[in-house]
Parts: structure tokens; sequence; C-alpha cells
């Protein structure tokens, strides 16, 4: 039987997809993945269930929940482990019991909803009294106001100062990252495992930032508890990358597409110029544009 596939209508990331957005939706559950090993976690809004079974290969159980009954079907179809069970439910009203889940995770959820201190309430009742929350939502000012760009989906999307006092209301330990998808090269070790990364950062041609990073995220990812316990043992930065280098192969398949079309742009006007330059089909070209 051959798998379906969900089509992408940019409401929800699908696997399938490539360029940028691939990298960042997968980033973001791997950096969780260090938070939930033997837990008990909650995918709100889990989508296609890529990210569900991610967490579920280090979690003790991952229940993943999403209100669109295509998604779910899919998801269950799609995805299957012992410890991995997805339901049809809305995120403001989980049919599930309190203090049920140590982990909740809600990556880009938040902005496509109207009522998010309901959303905030309702993943705080889920969550044990040490339970930390992974949340994730695009910072305005970089993602619309700089860009100009309208996300049709997204029905309130919050500053940074608006989104910190959201979380202030619920959680009181609050650990934030910056996320943005940028263009680095690595050098490392090989002989040894890696403990420490030093980031250097050109500024301009002359200035080397080497304490920290001045760009604007362009996503927040914030870990919140209301246990200051639970927030131990947090990297300072998660870098990401995968074998298969998908966004590099993207890319140069665009680039070889559009050299191509030069190419043949360069092999059309040669040919054109050729006939024009023809004694008898050139006058015959020229007439017909007069005409």
């Amino acid at each position: 039987m051959t798998e379906q596939k969900l089509e992408f209508t940019g409401e929800r990331f699908v696997p399938e997809c490539e360029r940028e957005i691939w990298y960042e939706h997968y980033h973001r559950y791997l950096m969780a993945c260090d938070f939930v090993h033997g837990k008990k976690v909650l995918d709100a809004a889990c989508g296609e269930g890529y990210g569900s079974h991610l967490l579920a290969g280090y979690a003790d159980k991952v229940v993943g929940v999403d209100i669109d009954p295509q998604t779910i079907h899919h998801a269950k179809q799609r995805y299957h482990k012992n410890n991995l069970k997805f339901i049809k439910a809305d995120v403001l009203n989980i049919p599930i019991p309190d203090n049920s889940f140590d982990v909740v995770v809600s990556f880009e959820t938040l902005e496509h909803l109207a009522e998010q201190h309901a959303l905030l309430a309702e993943y705080k009742r889920l969550l044990t009294e040490d339970g930390v929350l992974i949340i994730s939502t695009p910072d305005k000012a970089e993602y619309s106001d700089k860009t100009g760009f309208h996300n049709e989906y997204h029905v309130k999307e919050l500053y940074r100062h608006e989104f910190q006092d959201l979380l202030n209301n619920y959680f009181s330990q609050q650990l934030w990252f910056g996320q943005k998808l940028m263009f680095t090269s690595t050098l490392w070790q090989l002989e040894k495992s890696l403990n420490t990364v030093k980031w250097q950062h050109l500024e301009d041609e002359k200035n080397l930032r080497e304490q920290g990073l001045s760009y604007a995220p362009l996503y927040y990812v914030v870990v919140a508890s209301s246990n200051e316990k639970s927030m131990t043992a947090v990297n300072d930065s998660y870098i990401f990358t995968e074998q298969a280098e998908s966004v590099y192969g993207h890319y140069h398949a665009v680039i070889r597409a559009h050299i191509q079309a030069e190419q043949d742009h360069r092999a059309l006007v040669e040919k054109q110029q050729k006939w024009l330059n023809h004694p008898v089909i050139g006058r015959l070209i020229r007439w017909l544009d007069r005409g």
C-alpha cells in the first residue's frame, strides 16, 4: 500500500517540504528531545506527526494532539511506536486529566489562535507541578513588519514583550532562545567529543564579534516552568544539521536551473541574431516587426 502524504498548504508543515522551513521545524523538535528523556510528553498541535515520532524516540510516552481529523488519521497511519498515541482534540480543551505531562511541546501554535491566554492556561493545567513548557512563536517585528510578509494562517502574532508578558502570567521561570537560519562554516576537532563552541561573527569587513550573536531572531523558543529546578542542565545553544544536507541540495538544484535557463536564453538570442543577419530572412523579420 502506497503511503499517502499530506499536501503542504502553508498551515501545517510536512516533512516533504524543502528549503529553510525543514531546518527550522526539525531543529526545534530535536532541541526538545534533550528535555524529554523518560518523560510523559504532550505534543500540542502536532500536525503531521513527525515531531511526536521524534520525541517518542526519547520520551517514556508521547501524545500528539491536533484538531484536524485528516491530519490525525494520517499521523496514525504513518507513525507507529508503542509509546506514541495520536488523538483528535482542540488544544484549548484537551480531554486529558490535570497534571498528566512532564513536558508540553507547542511549536508554532500560539500565533494561530486568538485565545492565547486560554491556550497557556490549558498547558499549565496539563503540566505537573515541576513540568516544563517548550514553546515557539515568530517575532512579529522580524517575521512580518520587516519583510512585509502576511501569513494568512496567523491570527495573532506577537512582539517579544507581548510574548513575555503572556508567559509571565503562567510561568515564573523562563529560558529564552532565538532561532534563525544562517549560513555558517564549521571547524571541529576530529579526534575528540565537542564540549565547547566559539562563535565568530563578522559584523562587517573589519569587526569580528566573538561574544554571542547580534542577529535579531526570527523565532523565539522558550523553555518555561514554575519550578526553578526544572531549568537546570540546559545548553547555551543548539546547532542542527543533517547528513543529507537537503537545503544545500535544493539550493544547488535551483542554481543549476537558473544557470541552464541563462544558457538557453543566450543560445536563443544568438540564434535570433543569426537569423536577423541573414540577408533575406532578416529583411522579412524586420518587415513583419514593422507590421
